[in-house]
């Protein structure tokens, strides 16, 4: 009897134990709800980050400014020029946090006129420097977008020099969680030969421009090799015919692939792989 009674007290307690188990295990309603998504895999896609309008038919994923509104009822991704300046608004940064070559002028990025780099080179400074875009992310959070696509990852490439890429990284990790805290994906932008550090650094999925395009130093387009770090999780936007027949050849239903006009104008030519 005393053997029976021991016997049904350590089934209750490795009952109460499992149970137990299953009410840490398992999140509540509210914390899946805050748990950060991905964009839905080869979901059709539209870059409006040159100003809103309303998406196409069957457009699931959306990337805008961070100024804007996210687009009611799809997937929405807040664009933020994290690691320059935009054109022009050079005069709203510290002198001391915009890179500056050895005769004191600031390093300009000769691929857009007027947007200057970031000076990310010590801890100081990309703290200082997160102050202003962390704002902006969590200004995304707030509007109610899902995720964060920081652009010019690849700034250090324009920089003579002066910047190294691991600074980069570094700068970069503080986004991410900065993101994260807010419940936000992130996205890589372009920088393919960071590529292989993204999942060290947390990065979600990556936002790529004309991996369709083979470039005249190289033979082979960079889809292969953006696919080959982030499988699915991934956005191109092309700005040709040849790229897009060429992404959409290889890659049409894998990953989401869209064309668009080099200054995504509002409402502005669009294709993809269905429409091309």
């Amino acid at each position: 009897m005393k053997d029976n009674a021991i016997s049904v007290l350590h089934r209750c307690l490795v009952l109460a134990v499992v149970l137990a188990a299953a009410f840490v295990a398992w999140p509540t309603p509210s914390e899946a709800a805050s748990a950060k998504t991905l964009p839905p895999a080869a979901g059709s896609f539209d870059y409006q980050i040159g100003g809103p309008y309303t998406p196409a038919a069957g457009v699931k994923i959306v990337s805008r400014d961070h100024t804007a509104t996210p687009a009611a009822g799809l997937y929405n991704i807040c664009y933020v020029n994290a690691f320059q300046t935009q054109p022009g608004a050079s005069s709203e940064w510290a002198a001391n946090l915009l890179l500056r070559d050895a005769n004191g002028k600031l390093v300009e990025d000769k691929e857009w006129p007027g947007e200057y780099m970031l000076d990310v080179r010590t801890d100081a400074k990309r703290t200082a420097i997160l102050q202003k875009v962390g704002g902006w992310i969590d200004e995304c959070a707030t509007k109610g977008f899902d995720a964060v696509e920081p652009d010019n990852y690849d700034h250090y490439t324009r920089s003579k020099g002066l910047i190294d890429p691991s600074d980069s990284k570094k700068y970069m990790k503080l986004l991410v969680d900065r993101a994260h805290a807010k419940n936000l994906a992130i996205a890589q932008k372009n920088t393919l030969e960071l590529a292989g550090d993204a999942a060290s650094l947390g990065i979600d999925f990556a936002v790529v421009e004309e991996c369709g395009v083979i470039w005249p130093d190289a033979t082979a387009p960079e889809c292969p090799e953006y696919y080959a770090a982030f499988g699915n999780r991934m956005i191109d936007i092309e700005y040709t015919d040849a790229g897009l027949k060429r992404a959409c050849t290889a890659y049409a239903g894998v990953f989401s692939i869209v064309q668009r006009d080099v200054s995504v104008t509002p409402n502005g030519p669009r294709k993809t792989c269905s429409t091309r």
